[in-house]
């Protein structure tokens, strides 16, 4: 029997709605966040993870859709911000039934959350996922949809990373700069050639031996490293960290030798105050959810008919809101993390606000 409930208690950290979704037929658990949608409705993609317990995956989607408020209203989207994470071994558990499921109390919500791709999730999913929803992005060229969004995920954390070195050193480009991108993902791997193209070295990493075996061949050019202790300990211009979150923290920080950090991974701070601790260090930090907006920018193009040059030029302009955060950091005298913050809420409210004219 299929199970639905929501809350609105204190551990819904401020969320409008918080909804739990369990078939047990199928094995799906899921639980779908919703932080706001003053914007409009709430768009964010669904995390397929063996999470250890419930608890750590009701954590992982409430901080992932607040996150996702703040990077729609940074992106000029008008959509709020949401997150699903589906709890369990993909490589298990996934099939078509359960994606079904999910797409059914996915629909239950009316409209009020829209659904993509994210770890654990591809495209060929969400095209099973619309099968019972129509609130679902990311889907397949064939199917209507943008196809893979990690294409303007890498394009928009490069224009970022652009804005970050103008900002620093003056001139928007990476050339002669050495990159560290710690993930050779989907992201990671279009973002090394993004850099390798603008005349930048680099040097990477990361955990699954196949990507190492793909960026060897890809760029031979590329300084492979052990892991990620090793690259943010080299002699590196800027980290990119685009793996999973909390990739700065107490001990990466200290010893991190780049000036700046731009990369894909969301949710990059382990915990609050890790941006005054870079700040205090110099380090120049980009937040995350402003320079790996595309993706969103992409799938988000999706609702109304996906045009490619239409989603790349929006996903450009993340340059634009790069450069008048960091203007913004230093005229306030506050880490760009925090700049971000304001900027965002600023939005939030004062578009938020117009719902309150009532149309007839």
């Amino acid at each position: 029997m299929d199970v639905f409930a929501s809350t609105d208690g204190p551990e819904s950290d401020g969320h409008e709605q918080v909804v739990f979704c369990q078939d047990k037929q199928t094995g799906l658990k899921a639980i779908i966040a919703i932080y706001s949608t003053t914007l409009g409705p709430a768009l964010g993609g669904t995390r397929f993870y063996p999470y250890a317990t419930e608890a750590e995956a009701l954590h992982d989607v409430l901080d992932l859709s607040r996150g996702m408020a703040y990077k729609n209203a940074l992106a000029g989207l008008d959509l709020g911000g949401g997150k699903a994470v589906i709890w369990g071994d993909p490589e298990r558990i996934k099939t078509e039934p359960l994606l079904r499921a999910y797409g059914r109390f996915v629909e239950s919500l009316n409209g009020r959350y829209y659904t993509a791709c994210d770890v654990g999730t591809y495209v060929a999913d969400m095209d099973l996922v619309a099968r019972e929803t129509r609130f679902v992005t990311g889907r397949s060229v064939e199917h209507g949809g943008a196809g893979d969004s990690s294409v303007l995920t890498a394009w928009g954390v490069f224009q970022g990373m652009r804005a970050a070195a103008e900002h620093t050193w003056g001139s928007p480009t990476l050339a002669g700069r050495r990159v560290g991108v710690s993930g050779l993902g989907k992201v990671g791997k279009h973002l090394t050639g993004h850099l390798i193209d603008d005349g930048a070295s680099v040097v990477a990493t990361d955990v699954n031996s196949k990507a190492l075996s793909w960026v060897r061949q890809a760029y031979p050019q590329v300084d492979v490293v052990a892991d990620t202790q090793a690259l943010i300990t080299s002699d590196i211009d800027v980290y990119a960290p685009c793996a999973l979150g909390g990739a700065l923290d107490d001990d990466t920080v200290p010893a991190l030798r780049a000036s700046v950090v731009v990369g894909a991974a969301n949710n990059q701070l382990a915990h609050p105050g890790i941006e005054k601790l870079l700040a205090d260090r110099g380090v120049l930090y980009a937040p995350d959810y402003v320079v790996n907006a595309g993706g969103v920018i992409q799938v988000a193009d999706e609702i109304d008919g996906f045009n490619f040059e239409r989603a790349k030029l929006r996903a450009t302009r993340i340059f634009d809101t790069t450069r008048e955060i960091l203007r913004l950091a230093d005229a306030e005298g506050v880490p760009p993390a925090v700049a971000a913050d304001r900027l965002a809420e600023r939005r939030m409210a004062e578009v938020g606000r117009l719902r309150t004219i009532h149309l007839r």
